[in-house]
């Protein structure tokens, strides 16, 4: 008996709850503003790297990402996506993919880059999808990194219909399940030469682990990777994820199938204890 109440004790609920909620909803600096210095990466040798933050988030979100992958020697690129109070990620899904493209073939001309790879957390996921489906990104992307991403909608956005963000945002729509977006990059293969890779937790409550799995119908270079006991947020800070992003930049693993996706599969890593 004193076992079982010291495992049930309110302490430890309220412990799990903090944990649950940090971890999904992350640091009040994310929803501060964009605060992020501009740097001059040009005359770096790497491999160039595009951050795409998520919904109602800025580029604060991805900022110690952004630190591990220079220290790492590669080239990072983030755009300010505007929105809500002109700092929060709110505008349309396919207009950010379009604005994103002139951007980057401009720093192409100027700089002469060549091909890159991109991170989405969340919904910039989905952009970066539009971005190379339907925006002609696929012309210089090489591999698309998703962490978190609603690759079939989130029943979470209903949450943020029902305190008035529909108002203030067209791409809330586009991220309920079965939405015309969602349904449109689905219904289309991602082009052949790209990789597309999901990471994703079991633990994410706002992007729930069901609705971010890919299958063979996204196409033929797909991947699922699957974490456990990370949250939402979590996804962009922890290290061993971090770890995971490396693998697929440097080494490109195929799946346990042996080659690109035939068959519905997945990575399932190793189970993480967090402690905080």
């Amino acid at each position: 008996m004193v076992g079982r109440s010291r495992r049930f004790s309110p302490f430890r609920i309220g412990r799990l709850i903090g944990r649950t909620l940090s971890g999904n909803i992350g640091s009040l600096e994310y929803y501060m503003g964009d605060g992020v210095v501009r740097r001059d990466d040009s005359g770096m040798d790497g491999e160039t790297v595009l951050l795409i933050q998520g919904f109602f988030q800025t580029r604060a979100v991805m900022r110690t990402l952004e630190d591990r992958l220079r220290a790492d020697g590669y080239r990072v690129l983030s755009f300010h996506l505007g929105g809500l109070l002109g700092n929060f990620n709110t505008r349309s899904i396919a207009s950010l993919a379009q604005m994103i493209d002139v951007k980057i073939r401009r720093l192409q001309e100027r700089r002469g880059f060549g091909h890159l790879h991109i991170i989405g957390h969340s919904k910039g996921g989905l952009i970066a999808r539009y971005l190379v489906q339907r925006a002609g990104g696929h012309e210089y992307v090489r591999t698309v990194i998703t962490l978190g991403t609603p690759h079939h909608g989130t029943p979470v956005a209903a949450i943020g219909a029902g305190v008035g963000l529909l108002l203030v945002s067209r791409s809330l729509w586009q991220l309920f399940p079965g939405s015309g977006l969602i349904r449109e990059l689905n219904e289309e293969p991602f082009p052949q030469g790209v990789r597309l890779v999901s990471v994703y937790s079991t633990s994410d409550i706002v992007s729930p682990h069901r609705f971010s799995t890919l299958t063979v119908a996204n196409g033929q270079d797909v991947r699922n990777v699957v974490v456990r006991e990370l949250g939402h947020m979590d996804l962009v800070e922890d290290p061993y994820v971090y770890g995971l992003i490396l693998r697929e930049l440097r080494d490109r693993p195929v799946d346990s199938a042996g080659g690109p996706m035939t068959e519905f599969d997945e990575e399932v890593t190793i189970r993480r204890r967090r402690s905080r």
